[in-house]
């Protein structure tokens, strides 16, 4: 048997540790895709951002965008999403017109902090691609405020005895009101509150984050890497009632774009806190979500865990999960890097050739998105949705290391 030096072990660690901050391990060819996207990207925004400017997009009707086609108007959970892409177009090109838009969209988008009945935990999807990442980008102070007014009502949220960032005012399926629960989704919402615990020299914000992620991966991540989506507690006693199912197949299933935010939201969390724990979650969903793709060509289903027939895929689940998986690979060793590098590619590249649509007099790139499993109007399944672009945006960015950090 082959002896290990405490020392060499430990150098090997330090060597791996330092190779997690290096870029991506690309491939020439996967170097020319990327560029060649890139230049794409270029054209579909440009024209996109001159022709949308400050509306607020969702999916698109005969290959358009409408402003505010959702329900809920401004206080809708996307409406952070267009913002996001055009500070990472901003980010990457320089070119002025993405900023204009973006912070007239944000201008547009206060309202919502006053009006305060419409919002609920995704108030972070709204206002960390919106205002956190025009005051990384530009140190605006107004958008700060507008961040930290943002964190504040989240934390408003936190549930002290279960432990817990209450979801939603009420459910979307019954329209009862449902103060004892909680969902994968917020994950990719505390975000805001590291930020904020970070700018403000506050660690309340972070005490929350922590909990609520805690929370989650004891109760929302099964054993095998699959999440609920939903939980059910008892409000006034924190005990845990229910998983029922949400928006995948059922109970008990595993939808696909709450996966993505399970593997992207727990790395968050680690990078926020360095807690390994959070880590090894975001690796164990990760791993989960690789080996269930690698069987459908990198093409994500709504659901992993349903029937074989209707096929029904989510396009906005693999752009998620892409993301997150790249930024597993920022936080592991050289030897670990391109089994989430390559994984993240698969997916991009797989989903670019089936989906994406570059004709610059249309609006939307990435087709094939679905909201929820059982759409009883068809209205939301298999179409362009906005998330989608932003994701499939960063994830790219990511890559070629032009990426602004929102999250």
């Amino acid at each position: 048997m082959a002896e290990f030096s405490v020392l060499g072990t430990d150098a090997s660690l330090t060597a791996q540790k330092a190779a997690s901050d290096e870029g991506y391990p690309l491939t020439p060819e996967d170097q020319a895709w990327l560029e060649a996207v890139y230049e794409k990207l270029k054209v579909k925004m440009k024209a996109e951002a001159e022709r949308i400017g400050t509306m607020i997009p969702y999916t698109t009707r005969e290959g358009k965008y409408h402003d505010l086609d959702v329900p809920g108007g401004l206080y809708f959970w996307t409406n952070g999403f267009w913002p996001g892409m055009l500070w990472q177009m901003y980010n990457a090109t320089g070119d002025e017109v993405y900023r204009t838009a973006a912070e007239g969209v944000e201008e547009r988008m206060k309202e919502v902090l006053t009006g305060f009945e419409g919002l609920d935990h995704d108030i972070g999807f709204l206002f960390l691609p919106m205002s956190v990442a025009n005051w990384r980008k530009t140190g605006s102070e107004d958008a700060r405020r507008n961040a930290l007014h943002a964190a504040n009502l989240l934390a408003g949220r936190f549930n002290p005895v279960g432990k817990y960032i209450r979801a939603w005012n009420n459910a979307p399926w019954t329209g009862n009101e449902v103060s004892g629960w909680m969902i994968i989704d917020c994950i990719m919402n505390i975000p805001l509150l590291y930020w904020a615990a970070k700018e403000c020299n506050d660690p309340r914000f972070e005490h929350i984050a922590i909990a609520h992620a805690k929370t989650a991966q004891k109760y929302i991540v099964r054993p095998d890497g699959s999440c609920n989506h939903v939980l059910i507690f008892d409000s006034k006693t924190g005990e845990f009632l229910n998983n029922p199912g949400g928006q995948g197949y059922g109970q008990g299933s595993s939808w696909s774009r709450g996966q993505s935010w399970a593997v992207y939201g727990f790395a968050l969390s680690y990078r926020h806190t360095g807690d390994e724990s959070f880590l090894a979650t975001a690796k164990q969903c990760a791993h989960y979500c690789i080996s269930n793709l690698a069987v459908n060509g990198w093409i994500p289903l709504v659901d992993y865990r349903a029937p074989a027939e209707p096929v029904k895929y989510d396009s906005t689940a693999g752009m998620a999960t892409a993301a997150g998986l790249l930024e597993i690979a920022r936080h592991v060793g050289e030897y670990e890097k391109p089994l989430y590098t390559k994984a993240a590619l698969n997916i991009l590249k797989a989903c670019e050739a089936k989906f994406c649509n570059w004709d610059p007099e249309q609006d939307a790139i990435v087709g094939g998105g679905t909201f929820f499993y059982h759409d009883p109007t068809g209205k939301d399944t298999d179409v362009p949705i906005i998330y989608g672009d932003y994701y499939f945006i960063e994830a790219v960015l990511k890559l070629l290391g032009k990426d602004l950090f929102i999250w």
